[in-house]
């Protein structure tokens, strides 16, 4: 996140900036998408996202908490021992998950085209 989209008041400033910064960011997109498959519990998620790209505890609690308190995430803590807390799209989550899932998909097919762009500008540069 930007500097200045952690500094006070910013949020207020360009609110749907720091929603896409949110939705876009690196485990933001990943969550996303995990999460539309099914709900998961802490663990699962973790693990399902490991399988791409190692996330921390930390970054993935801090994460969570962004997407729940943007409206995205539904976090179920049951009182069970031990303690069971699973976590589910809501609709507006899922409409966005939908939306990062066409981008994701949209990228995966055309890297090929991404790759060749990249290695004609660095030899032109070259």
């Amino acid at each position: 996140m930007a500097d200045s989209a952690r500094q006070p008041g910013s949020e207020a400033m360009c609110p749907y900036r720091l929603v896409l910064e949110h939705v876009t960011s690196r485990w933001g997109v990943l969550v996303l998408i995990r999460l539309l498959e099914r709900p998961h519990r802490f663990s699962e998620l973790r693990r399902a996202i490991g399988e791409i790209r190692q996330v921390s505890e930390k970054m993935l609690t801090q994460t969570l908490q962004t997407l729940e308190r943007d409206g995205f995430v539904h976090r179920d803590a049951r009182p069970v021992i031990p303690p069971r807390v699973d976590y589910s799209l809501t609709d507006l989550g899922r409409e966005a998950a939908e939306q990062v899932r066409v981008l994701a998909l949209w990228t995966e097919r055309r890297m090929g085209d991404v790759e060749q762009a990249r290695k004609a500008y660095d030899e032109a540069r070259a």
